[in-house]
């Protein structure tokens, strides 16, 4: 099989599997601007050499995956198999995050063609600009793992049948803590169509979490400074969204759409008029 060369677009903040264990919903873009979902990833229990980060490029070889009907669901052969072709940075205003997020992926306006997609199972990814930012806000969640999870996960890792061949793990590594909030974007779309969709975004919740050590384990304060990111700061850019659905739910419910990136692209700048 050959080996595709991608870059990395979406990282959602880890979830429990009883199947997989952790793992992470990783999306990416090929050069052509076609969209690559890679699940199941057990992102933490990979290699150091093969982590990647968003926006690296990286080389593996993909199956379509038998599970999971969406057109874009591939699984790596081998998750140890992941090799690193450079990072795609910020420099010049973002132009080539730019060139490729902006210009070779169909943007979208409008929420309804794309409910529609998802439901005709047509395309489960895209990129999305929403025409107003009305809000950004966050409700309680479960505070710990769910524990028939956990334990299901240590039953399998024990009995040899999860990620075989990572015995180093087993003994060492500690699930990620479980995020104890879920946050929402509330936006208009080019149709005057008010939503609210979950955010996954892995950064969102390392910021929570790097904020409420910055305030000394103080709650309130930290979400306040996870809302001033994504809503004072993030409402000045040229805003995007990378849209997915999930496997459950991705081919009838009412909007199966969630937030599972979010770009804050600069505005580009205007030449001057001589």
């Amino acid at each position: 099989m050959p080996r595709e060369r991608l870059l990395i677009i979406v990282k959602t903040y880890p979830t429990l599997s009883r199947k997989y264990g952790e793992t992470v919903c990783t999306a990416a873009l090929r050069e052509n601007g076609s969209w690559v979902r890679l699940y199941p990833i057990p992102f933490r229990l990979m290699d150091y050499t093969n982590r990647y980060a968003k926006f690296d490029w990286i080389e593996t070889t993909l199956a379509k995956s038998s599970r999971d009907h969406r057109p874009e669901t591939y699984h790596p052969i081998d998750v140890n198999d992941i090799t690193h072709h450079g990072h795609m940075d910020t420099e010049d205003n973002w132009r080539e995050r730019r060139k490729l997020v902006l210009r070779k992926c169909k943007i979208e306006h409008r929420l309804a063609p794309i409910i529609e997609a998802a439901h005709k199972n047509q395309y489960t990814l895209t990129v999305f600009k929403p025409t107003k930012i009305l809000d950004f806000r966050w409700e309680s969640d479960d505070r710990d793992w769910d524990e028939m999870k956990v334990q299901e996960m240590r039953n399998r890792s024990t009995q040899g049948d999860l990620f075989a061949g990572e015995q180093d793990w087993r003994r060492t590594f500690q699930l990620i803590p479980k995020l104890p909030w879920k946050f929402f974007y509330k936006f208009q779309d080019a149709d005057g169509r008010i939503s609210e969709l979950t955010v996954l975004d892995w950064e969102v919740g390392q910021l929570y979490w790097n904020c409420l050590r910055r305030e000394s384990n103080l709650e309130s304060l930290a979400l306040a400074k996870v809302r001033q990111q994504y809503l004072d700061n993030f409402v000045k850019t040229d805003l995007h969204f990378s849209l997915g659905t999930t496997l459950q739910y991705s081919d009838w419910a009412e909007n199966p759409w969630l937030i599972v990136g979010v770009f804050p692209i600069p505005h580009e700048h205007q030449p001057e008029l001589i």
